[in-house]
């Protein structure tokens, strides 16, 4: 008459050793505070590209949490020198500009991005 009534009212099973390992998100598995899963399915949706790689949402998620991160610290640093308790938009575009690669990413007439567009003549 094996099992008692309260195995049988919660769906136990007597016997059953196993206990189902805990799914993990793809985030958390590379230690990453952004969503992985989300980068995917932008990627995905945009037709960017035909094939992606299974590491491409996550390598992409990484470097939008480095800058992400960086942009935070040194705005953080200007809204102190500021005596400031908050992180405003001007302290990030100040933060922005004040750093030389930043600013050279963020630029919005970069002759980079210029030649990117034109064909290349052969």
């Amino acid at each position: 008459m094996g099992e008692s009534p309260e195995n049988i009212m919660s769906g136990k099973r007597k016997g059953s050793g196993r206990s189902r390992k805990q799914s993990l998100s793809r985030s958390s598995r590379a230690e990453l505070q952004f969503p992985v899963s989300r980068v995917d399915r932008l990627l995905r949706e945009s037709h960017s590209s035909h094939r992606l790689g299974s590491s491409t949402p996550v390598f992409l998620a990484g470097v939008l949490e480095f800058l992400t991160a960086n942009i935070l610290e040194l705005a953080g640093k200007e809204a102190r020198s500021h005596r400031r308790a908050r992180i405003t938009p001007e302290h990030v575009g100040r933060a922005v500009d004040s750093d030389q690669h930043l600013s050279h990413l963020f630029e919005e007439d970069s002759t980079h991005h210029r030649e990117a567009l034109q064909p290349r003549e052969d």
